[in-house]
C-alpha cells in the first residue's frame, strides 16, 4: 500500500522538523552546550518522530481496515502498535 502525498504530507513535515531539532542537537553537543538544553531539544526531536510514527499508523489503520477494522486480529493490532513503543 502507497499512502497518497495528501496523506503523507503532514507526518513528513514532522520528520523535517525532527531532522532539524537533531540537528542543532549535535551541534549543541559538539559546542559543548548545558546538557539540559540539550535534552530539550533531544526531547523534542523524539516527540516529533514518534507523533510522525502515529500519523502514519493512523492513516493506514483508517485505509486499510475501515469498516473491516471489527475483523482483525486484536494480537496483530497490538502488534503493530507496539513496533512503535
Amino acid at each position: 500500500m502507497q499512502l497518497t502525498e495528501a496523506e503523507m504530507k503532514p507526518s513528513i513535515s514532522r520528520l523535517k522538523r525532527a531532522r532539524g531539532q537533531l540537528d542543532a542537537v549535535i551541534r549543541m553537543m559538539e559546542e559543548g552546550q548545558d546538557c539540559t538544553d540539550v535534552v530539550t531539544q533531544l526531547s523534542a526531536a523524539n516527540k516529533a518522530v514518534s507523533r510522525a510514527s502515529f500519523q502514519v499508523l493512523s492513516t493506514i489503520m483508517k485505509r486499510c481496515y475501515g469498516d473491516e477494522a471489527a475483523e482483525l486480529d486484536p494480537a496483530d493490532v497490538e502488534k503493530m502498535f507496539l513496533s512503535f513503543a
